[in-house]
């Protein structure tokens, strides 16, 4: 089965919040109390996600947490990266050397096709289409 880890999924909440008003700087505990997670998940979340480069961080009495980019230019692909590393859904689909059949393997590029693939269809969708209201069309572009 394929899926992401909890802080994953409670990371694309907080920066789903964060794209609702993309131009605001954010306390960890405003943004706890927003969606009603717990500060230290949320204060670890910012962390990582400062790291990775889709936040900024600001010390001081203003200070905060703040969008790097504008929402449309952060991806799925991007979010469960910087929380989950590399995606590959086996392991010879993102690092050579792994797997100890790789060298007798007939279907490893079959497997990298399908790894880009749905790399490709998280990475066509960001935080703003996450934001709009469910449709048909959310659902054709993750099937092109």
């Amino acid at each position: 089965m394929l899926r992401v880890s909890k802080l994953t999924d409670y990371g694309t909440v907080v920066l789903a919040r964060m794209a609702r008003e993309p131009e605001r700087t954010f306390s960890a505990a405003a943004l706890a109390e927003a969606v009603a997670l717990p500060v230290s998940t949320v204060r670890k979340l910012l962390k990582v996600l400062t790291r990775h480069g889709l936040l900024n961080s600001c010390r001081g009495q203003q200070g905060g947490y703040q969008l790097a980019r504008p929402p449309q230019r952060i991806s799925l692909a991007d979010i469960i990266e910087a929380l989950e590393g590399p995606l590959g859904l086996t392991e010879c689909s993102f690092q050579h050397g792994l797997c100890q059949l790789e060298a007798r393997c007939h279907i490893r590029s079959q497997w990298q096709d399908v790894n880009q693939v749905i790399y490709g269809a998280l990475a066509r969708v960001s935080l703003v289409e996450l934001l709009a209201k469910p449709s048909n069309k959310s659902i054709a572009l993750l099937n092109t």
